[in-house]
């Protein structure tokens, strides 16, 4: 869908927020995002942060990160009010479960699919908490917004969140850098968290077979080369967006072979699941690898 920029505001340092509007847009749940269309052809995953019943209008917050792929820095430098993008979702694999105690844990840029959880846990009545945290005040986002929490919000800037904090019967979500959501995962097995960068891999290489159960080839893969263009480069259109592990778009059923989950989508025991892959970033374990394509 194509959608205007109406609103471009800078609301922390490094961080501006837009706002997208359109007709009759779609329903979206706590932890969705959307993918912004790039002039490059890539897109790139912003999460939505605004108000959920205002179905004209979408928010997202965009963070300028300088060693990027130029997603953040076309926002910040190019985009203006008044401008139309294309936009795709939205999506989410990072649903709010129902539960009666939250702990929210967030860093920097973090805090965008944690803010509309907030308020879906209040409209629950459910107890929660969150600890947020930055380099410092000026670089975190929605501060004025969380002020009206008041003490169910603690806001640390500088220096490492206290984790020692989890209290028994409390699900947690974290969004945030990868050494937050290490620490966090460390203490909290089943926590549930949002990447925005794909896993790295020891081993990013080793060539593979991919065979496509539906269209009857089958496609070697190279070093260096997802499965995502292998197959492109043989002749079959796959769906996909971020091409980086993170949206979801190109998910792929797997009818044998252990693929190796190299996006940022899946969590926990998820990752040990052999029935699916996301194609743009995922490998193989195992010398092939049966796609239901």
């Amino acid at each position: 869908m194509i959608l205007t920029v109406t609103a471009k505001e800078t609301i922390a340092e490094d961080v501006v927020s837009l706002t997208l509007e359109g007709e009759a847009l779609p329903e979206w749940t706590p932890g969705a995002h959307i993918e912004i269309g790039l002039p490059s052809g890539h897109n790139r995953s912003y999460s939505l942060c605004g108000n959920r019943a205002d179905r004209h209008a979408w928010r997202v917050a965009v963070l300028r990160e300088p060693n990027g792929l130029g997603g953040s820095a076309y926002v910040h430098d190019t985009l203006a009010a008044g401008d139309q993008v294309a936009v795709t979702g939205p999506r989410n694999h990072f649903q709010l479960v129902p539960a009666p105690r939250y702990l929210f844990i967030a860093g920097g840029i973090g805090i965008t699919p944690i803010l509309p959880m907030l308020e879906a846990a209040s409209e629950a009545g459910a107890d929660w908490r969150l600890r947020y945290g930055g380099r410092r005040k000026e670089s975190m986002a929605f501060l004025d917004e969380l002020s009206r929490y008041g003490d169910r919000v603690t806001i640390q800037a500088g220096g490492l969140l206290d984790l020692d904090c989890v209290s028994t019967g409390e699900l947690v979500y974290c969004c945030g850098p990868e050494p937050l959501l290490a620490a966090v995962e460390a203490r909290c097995p089943s926590v549930h968290l949002e990447r925005f960068r794909p896993i790295a891999a020891d081993d990013p290489s080793g060539i593979f077979e991919v065979e496509l159960a539906r269209s009857g080839l089958t496609v070697t893969v190279p070093e260096g080369v997802s499965v995502l263009h292998a197959i492109e480069g043989a002749g079959v259109d796959v769906l996909s967006s971020c091409q980086e592990g993170t949206c979801g778009t190109c998910e792929t059923g797997v009818l044998d072979g252990v693929p190796d989950h190299r996006d940022s989508i899946l969590i926990g025991a998820e990752r040990d699941t052999c029935e699916f892959m996301m194609i743009c970033v995922s490998r193989s374990r195992t010398p092939r690898l049966v796609l239901d394509l």
